[in-house]
């Protein structure tokens, strides 16, 4: 995901080129239908316009177009990773969402690691969270419990926590 400056104004963003608009939604929600959805949308009246065109983008999306989303998070696969993402703060959305788990316990680190892999391994994707506000072991918590779900279900939890994930870095591309 390309990392963009927050702060830009409403009128700015209607105002882009078409593929410098769809770039800053790309790094809001990994889509391209999505993404195709927004720009065919514009401009947007004000910052409610521009949420709710979120959703009814996000409405009518395919298995395929969510998981091209879901493809776009970083992957947590292994404890090293999870080290190199949580121990040192680069500045990116990513980052800044998951400080949860930022000193977490080696244990929970190892359980965190695991878990994603038991869950890409049943449902074929990577574990998607809206981390923003929630520690490791909340995480670590909601990660086991979505286990339990089929995959059409989870699908379904899945989406909707992208959907809040592309809401809160709409917000943070305008500084709100």
């Amino acid at each position: 995901m390309s990392e963009f400056s927050t702060g830009l104004t409403l009128d700015a963003l209607n105002g882009l080129p078409d593929q410098r608009f769809t770039e800053h939604m790309a790094a809001c929600c990994g889509s391209e239908r999505w993404q195709r959805k927004m720009s065919a949308r514009r401009p947007f009246a004000d910052v409610d316009a521009l949420l709710t065109a979120a959703e009814q983008a996000a409405e009518r999306l395919t298995e395929q177009d969510w998981l091209q989303a879901f493809s776009h998070h970083p992957r947590i696969g292994d404890v090293d990773a999870l080290r190199r993402r949580f121990g040192s703060r680069s500045g990116s959305w990513s980052q800044a969402e998951q400080t949860g788990v930022e000193g977490t316990e080696e244990s929970i680190l190892e359980r965190l690691a695991e878990g994603n892999l038991r869950y890409e391994q049943r449902f074929g994707y990577i574990f998607i969270v809206c981390a923003s506000g929630k520690s490791a072991s909340e995480m670590l918590q909601i990660l086991e419990s979505r286990l339990g779900n089929d995959r059409d279900e989870e699908l379904i939890v899945a989406a909707g926590q992208q959907r809040n994930i592309t809401r809160l870095r709409l917000l943070k591309l305008l500084g709100v």
